[in-house]
């Protein structure tokens, strides 16, 4: 029996120092295979302003080029009424984004932060969370994945980082991650831009819509309050002319259009919706013009912070 074990230990032994030498070999191999960071691109670049869109090399050779901003914008997952997907911020940031990298200039675009605070988990669900597909992070959660996201932009080149909110409950996280970057950056030259601007300034574009003759009627607003006012609700639902116009440019099947056209419901708060092609170009000038509010708003940033 002893010399059995004797032999077991030995095999077990040998097999555990061949598993560790094939390991060495693998991952020398491994390296020696590895493309280099430098390593020149072999191809022509393509175009896009969405930073996942792209190859590791073709966002070094755009920081290398002068593209050494990086716009973060923040949504989230959450309830909009009976009409809406639950990723309404997400997909308004998906229209509005582009404009903004291009009234900004030499800037890239990252992937949309799609989980945010959005009210208590447990033991019992507050906000948001009270309806069902909500997803919610810790704010703690969201200041960490915010803060990990922007440090590794400024460690491969990024200068100027910005962090654009499309939700309230979004903001004082942004906040936070920027305060803290800056001071931890302070010798450095790279920056973290909250924009606040681009959510708070003419707050859900109610001056702009009303120049484009909009006006919606909450029919059931709160005592003492008028029925033509900016705010996130009107009529028992959490829902907006800004919101729907700009996800339509998206995707028109995202605010339910051809089922509330066969229920006769494509309004929103005493607006009609119909024709599509009118309420997707008004989504095309909302972005426009958001986007001119968050450019302004970026270089009186970049003025303050340098």
């Amino acid at each position: 029996m002893c010399a059995w074990r004797c032999e077991m230990r030995a095999l077990a032994t040998a097999v555990g120092v061949l598993g560790l030498i094939c390991a060495v070999g693998v991952a020398r191999a491994f390296g020696q295979n590895q493309l280099s960071p430098d390593a020149p691109r072999p191809i022509d670049a393509a175009e896009s302003l969405w930073a996942e869109e792209l190859t590791s090399m073709e966002v070094r050779d755009a920081i290398r080029g002068g593209t050494t901003t990086i716009i973060i914008g923040t949504g989230g997952v959450e309830q909009n009424g009976p009409y809406v997907a639950g990723g309404k911020h997400n997909y308004v940031l998906q229209t509005v984004l582009p404009y903004i990298a291009r009234a900004i200039g030499h800037a890239l675009i990252a992937p949309i932060v799609k989980f945010v605070p959005e009210g208590n988990i447990e033991p019992k669900p507050s906000g948001h969370m009270q309806y069902a597909g909500t997803i919610s992070l810790e704010p703690a959660t969201y200041e960490a994945l915010l803060s990990d996201i922007c440090r590794s932009y400024k460690v491969h080149g990024f200068t100027d980082i910005v962090l654009i909110g499309d939700s309230g409950g979004n903001q004082t996280g942004m906040q936070r991650v920027a305060d803290a970057l800056n001071q931890k950056w302070s010798a450095e030259r790279a920056r973290v831009h909250y924009l606040p601007e681009y959510y708070t300034e003419d707050q859900w574009s109610y001056a702009f819509l009303k120049t484009l003759g909009i006006t919606q009627i909450d029919k059931t607003p709160p005592d003492g309050e008028p029925q033509d006012q900016p705010t996130a609700w009107r009529n028992g639902i959490h829902d907006d002319v800004y919101y729907e116009a700009q996800i339509a440019v998206q995707d028109p099947r995202l605010i339910r259009m051809e089922q509330r056209t066969k229920a006769g419901l494509f309004t929103l708060h005493g607006v009609d919706l119909a024709p599509i092609e009118k309420t997707v170009e008004i989504g095309r000038k909302l972005a426009a013009y958001r986007a001119e509010i968050t450019a302004k708003a970026f270089e009186a940033s970049k003025r303050k912070l340098r």
